[in-house]
């Protein structure tokens, strides 16, 4: 067996700023979720509008595109922290910075979605698909380096 020793980089803690980000980052979804909530008086447990209300309904729409995008967030949120912690071992602060730009991309994602509808989050949305695609490819490189030894 080897044993391999991760020393922690003095920069990391900018890593851990870009993942703290994205506890408020989640906050501000729930928070646009609540809003359209109660505007379109779609009530608890109900996760989303019926097709029949969003396609009557704008403000139920609004709603639905909320909800997807704060579920989209959700769905994504483990895989990019895992890339982002495992990335920022080796390359602290591009991964942080990638980090933070992430967290940007996914706030125009749900602001994007909630104002134009699907169309709307595609600046979002591809800005945080090639910070966490970069993180992936970053994470791959530094782990294959540790189970390597180089």
């Amino acid at each position: 067996m080897v044993t391999t020793l991760v020393t922690i980089p003095s920069e990391y803690g900018y890593v851990l700023l870009a993942a703290t980000s994205t506890f408020f980052v989640n906050t501000y979804h729930g928070l646009l979720t609540s809003r359209y909530r109660k505007a379109s008086g779609i009530k608890y447990p109900t996760a989303y509008a019926s097709a029949e209300q969003a396609d009557k309904d704008p403000k139920a729409y609004t709603f639905n595109c909320a909800q997807r995008a704060h579920n989209n967030f959700t769905e994504n949120l483990t895989p990019f922290l895992g890339a982002l912690l495992i990335a920022g071992t080796k390359f602290p602060v591009y991964a942080a910075a990638i980090g933070g730009a992430w967290s940007l991309g996914r706030v125009l994602f749900a602001r994007g979605y909630t104002s134009g509808g699907p169309q709307g989050r595609m600046v979002g949305a591809i800005m945080g698909s090639l910070c966490d695609f970069t993180l992936k490819l970053m994470a791959g490189y530094v782990s294959l380096g540790y189970a390597l030894g180089w």
